[in-house]
């Protein structure tokens, strides 16, 4: 059973920093795209950044310059670091990855539970 375990929320002030973390644990055959999502009280979930395997990356107009995602391929990591953080953040973060469970399968989605990062004075 393929499973993505989130790590790093928590409450921050204005222009601070804070750092995701999420992990693939389980048998897997491949990884292929993982991003980050969030979601605000009220709002659809939209994409924050994504990364594929070979590095690309692409980010939501409102955080570039800000965040910036990266990953482990070796540890089946995938990161975000977020920097000068707005109350507009706020909201949970959500990992997903694309996962090919074994040779045979196709590639399926899977999601973190989900972390809570808030942005106040």
């Amino acid at each position: 059973q393929v499973q993505l375990v989130e790590s790093g929320g928590g409450s921050v002030q204005p222009g601070g920093s804070l750092r995701l973390s999420c992990a693939a644990s389980g048998r897997m055959f491949s990884i292929n795209t993982m991003a980050w999502y969030r979601q605000a009280p009220g709002k659809e979930r939209e994409l924050v950044a994504v990364i594929r395997p070979g590095g690309s990356t692409n980010y939501v107009d409102s955080v570039k310059g800000r965040f910036t995602i990266s990953r482990d391929n070796a540890k089946n990591a995938v990161y975000l670091q977020m920097n000068n953080l707005k109350p507009e953040d706020t909201a949970v973060y959500y990992c997903y990855a694309a996962i090919q469970p074994n040779g045979y399968s196709s590639y399926s989605n899977y999601w973190g539970q989900g972390t809570q990062v808030t942005v106040s004075s």
